[in-house]
Formats: C-alpha cells, structure tokens, sequence
C-alpha cells in the first residue's frame, strides 16, 4: 500500500517562506509523477505543482509562477514545495500525490494522496 507522508506545513507572515516535504513508501520505484495540490475553505481543490521523474515535465499553476518551486530526490522518492513570497491567499491545505504510471492520458489524475498539510499566511 502506497503512502504518502507530508510535512512542512505552519504559520507565515506574509512575504515569508516554507518547505513543504511528501516521502513515498510502499511500493518499488519511484512514481513516475508527484504534484503539489491544495484546497482553501469553502473551495474546491486545485492544481499547485506537478513534476515528472526526469523534470522534463514540471507544470506550475499561474498563481504561484515565480514564487514556487517544485523539485525532487528520486533517491529519497521524496517531493518538495519550496514557496516563497507568501500571501494570505496561498493559505489552504496542501495535500501531495503522486502516481507510478508511465501513460497518464489526463495528467492531472493521480493515484495515491497524502493527508494534507495546513499553511497558513497571516496578513
């Protein structure tokens, strides 16, 4: 059974920074994709961060261009979320997922999730 353990998540001021961390465990190899999505209060989740294995494929949504960055250790099958220049509006639950398909016709589908993390940016 695949889980995904994240961690990371707290309180900023805005303009502040935070590392968001997801490690992948139960199954042999590394997921071929792992993403960053959160969800806000009262909306529906969304797409933050995708990357790819090799990083050919890295997809960011247009909110957090310039300020995100996804990255990852295939060693460690661990993904990371550095957010930089925080806002009150990037607070939501950050939820990691992750995927060990080759062929994914919608790329946006991913299989396995994590329990989320909470960010918060205060004003």
């Amino acid at each position: 059974q695949v889980q995904l353990v994240e961690s990371g998540g707290g309180l900023v001021q805005a303009g502040g920074s935070l590392r968001l961390s997801c490690a992948a465990s139960g199954r042999t190899g590394s997921p071929y994709a792992m993403g960053w999505f959160r969800q806000a209060p009262g909306k529906e989740r969304e797409i933050v961060a995708t990357r790819s294995w090799s990083g050919v494929n890295t997809y960011y949504a247009d909110s957090v261009k310039g300020r995100f960055t996804i990255s990852r250790d295939n060693a460690k099958n661990t993904v990371y979320l550095q957010m930089n220049s925080l806002k009150p509006e990037d607070t939501a639950v950050y939820y990691c997922a992750a995927d060990y398909r080759i062929i994914r016709p919608d790329p946006n589908r991913f299989d396995y999730w994590g329990q989320g993390t909470q960010v918060t940016v205060s004003s």
